[in-house]
């Protein structure tokens, strides 16, 4: 379709001077515009075609950037970014050196706070709106927020804090019953019942047109609000908390959302905005499958993601959620564990085979770890699927209340290293440094599929608390059997015999370890463990090569390789050491091959460190 109004949007103070029969137009074009960039580039596509009508609400009615909008997660903003001159950059999104998928203060002055993980929006911007407060600044703060985000502990937290202050923050929730696997617990449950109160938000809305004609009437309308309320809605939750609640209302009628949102704007405290969104909003196949549709690799829109076909490797993944089944069919014992991520962490199959042992915790990391504790203490064996990045949200959990009992818990840990297009705030980059130093723990990283599934079984026969920390995506192609075996805990092996320099490769690495070798006739050893350490291998490649090489796809501050030294230095080991792993920074988005040969841990990259050495 064409795009009459979009290419003359260039900052929301643009869209401030169309007509509501404009921004309706503006809507449909940013829609289509949306579905046809996002098909070309992947990303998260049913979640933004979800929010184009709120977005552009938001900036027609908010003085932004002046005014503070702060999204939740993020996985939303696309329409956000188009509307607010990053147009153009948008055929670019997730790649080397492009647009980011995520709000990002230095890329924006309208990405007022960088997120990537769930639930900071209120946080952040009750901060921000009480530090306006305390400047003497006159503007406005709002965070958006999902319905699956606000699930987690901290959206509590702050919502706990911001109901007793003064803070001129608007918190709106926009509900579109998912987060990215389908919804679960209770606060879903609520919401849906909030949905149904019909008689109430009638009676509402024919109380707001007495108000808007009547204002000496204002008190008592309130009061009789309070009274109805009572009968036919018993105070929400959120006024509990503090909050003047509105809504719910229709996230997709710019007619009910700009009234609405100018209405609000005028209110002083803490004010709460339920609003119902659909994910997948105008393109039907999104609509149909908004699980499908919520991270897309590049797709034709007329046909829709193709999938099952062509025959690649297995991934990491899948290799986990076969595993699991397998292992669950030979000890009724175990149960698995997901913080919200069924599909990204294999747990489909799981889940369909044994429901009953299947425990979806929704967006709430902490509680899921401290959960699985719970059940170890009661004799049963859980699984925990969870990406690295998600886990650093629970590292208190891990320590306290899993580790320090020293309990049977296995972490299958995904996602670990460099994840790609995701960028920074989803690498795995520092869980050998954090788990390591725990006492208690075991923590392993395969070289490959098959050793993957080892080490899955070997962590789950342990009886304490162990991870296996896999990359995104495939390995070297080593297909995995069907048994159940295990390896000699903290027991390594030499993948290939050189002279002069050992390189000991940890998990992912191992594939570029073997290249770079060919080329220096260097021995490699895959390491396995990260703890237990293999102290006696370390020894025997020291004394047998003049110079040690560390590799591994984690921070070398506190990674495998500080292992190593601890090792070498105990054990009075005089050889030179070499540490290649993720430099001390942040490391940007792109695809995970162009990220390693950027810090030179590919094969070339070793080669040319090892040699200049």
């Amino acid at each position: 379709m064409t795009t009459p109004l979009l290419p003359t949007i260039d900052q929301p103070a643009d869209l401030r001077r169309l007509d509501r029969k404009q921004l309706k137009s503006l809507a449909d074009e940013l829609r289509a515009y949306l579905l046809d960039s996002v098909s070309r580039t992947g990303g998260h596509l049913s979640s933004n075609l979800g929010t184009v009508e709120l977005t552009i609400a938001l900036h027609a009615v908010f003085n932004t950037p002046e005014d503070r909008l702060v999204w939740d997660v993020g996985h939303q903003t696309y329409p956000h970014k188009i509307l607010t001159g990053r147009r153009e950059r948008m055929a670019t999104l997730r790649q080397y050196h492009g647009l980011s998928g995520f709000p990002k203060r230095c890329e924006s002055e309208y990405d007022t706070f960088g997120v990537g993980h769930s639930s900071t929006s209120i946080s952040a911007a009750l901060g921000m709106a009480l530090a306006a407060k305390l400047k003497g600044e006159e503007r406005r703060t709002v965070a958006i927020i999902g319905d699956g985000a606000m699930s987690a502990g901290q959206a509590f937290e702050a919502l706990n804090n911001a109901g007793v202050t003064d803070a001129n923050l608007l918190v709106i929730l926009n509900d579109n019953e998912m987060s990215i696997s389908p919804p679960v617990g209770a606060l879903n449950k609520y919401l849906v019942r909030l949905l149904s109160g019909r008689t109430y938000n009638a009676a509402r809305r024919g109380a707001e047109k007495v108000l808007g004609v009547a204002p000496p009437l204002l008190e008592l309308a309130r009061r009789a609000e309070e009274h109805m309320k009572g009968m036919l809605n018993p105070g929400t939750l959120f006024e509990e908390f503090g909050f003047t609640y509105f809504g719910p209302i229709d996230g997709h009628d710019l007619d009910a959302l700009i009234p609405t949102l100018e209405n609000l704007k005028s209110l002083t405290g803490p004010i709460f905005l339920h609003v119902v969104t659909r994910k997948g909003q105008g393109y039907k196949l999104a609509e149909a499958d908004p699980v499908l549709y919520h991270g897309v690799s590049k797709f034709d829109t007329e046909n829709g993601i193709q999938g099952g076909k062509g025959g690649g490797k297995p991934t990491y993944t899948s290799i986990f959620g076969t595993w699991l089944c397998d292992m669950a069919a030979s000890d009724e014992r175990l149960v698995g564990i997901t913080p919200a991520m069924r599909e990204g962490s294999g747990l489909v199959k799981f889940a369909e085979q044994y429901p009953q042992r299947y425990f979806d915790v929704g967006i709430a990391e902490q509680h899921a770890v401290t959960f699985a504790a719970g059940l170890a203490c009661e004799g049963l064996k859980p699984v925990v699927a969870i990406y690295s990045t998600f886990l650093q949200r629970a590292y208190d959990q891990l320590v306290h209340d899993v580790a320090l009992q020293n309990l049977d818990v296995t972490f299958a840990i995904d996602r670990g290293g460099l994840v790609g297009a995701d960028g920074a705030t989803h690498h795995g980059a520092f869980d050998l440094s954090f788990l390591a130093c725990i006492p208690n723990m075991v923590v392993m990283a395969p070289a490959d599929e098959a050793e993957c599934r080892a080490m899955l079984t070997t962590a789950y026969q342990y009886p304490g608390p162990a991870a296996v920390r896999y990359p995104r995506g495939s390995g070297l192609g080593v297909a995995p059997g069907g048994d159940l075996a295990t390896l000699p805990l903290g027991k390594g092996e030499i993948r290939r015999q050189g002279r002069d320099i050992a390189l000991l490769a940890f998990g992912s690495l191992v594939g570029p370890a073997l290249a770079a070798a060919e080329e220096l006739d260097a021995t490699v050893a895959n390491m396995r463990f990260i703890k237990p350490l293999d102290a006696d291998l370390v020894e025997q490649l020291a004394r047998s090569h003049a110079r040690l090489v560390v590799l591994e796809e984690n921070a070398t501050i506190g990674g495998a390789g500080s292992e190593v030294a601890r090792v070498l230095e105990e054990r009075g080991l005089n050889v030179p050491l070499t540490r290649l792993g993720l430099p001390d920074r942040f490391i940007d988005h792109g695809d995970q091959s162009q990220l390693l040969a950027e810090i030179g841990l590919d094969a070339q990259g070793i080669v040319a460190a090892l040699k200049g050495a």
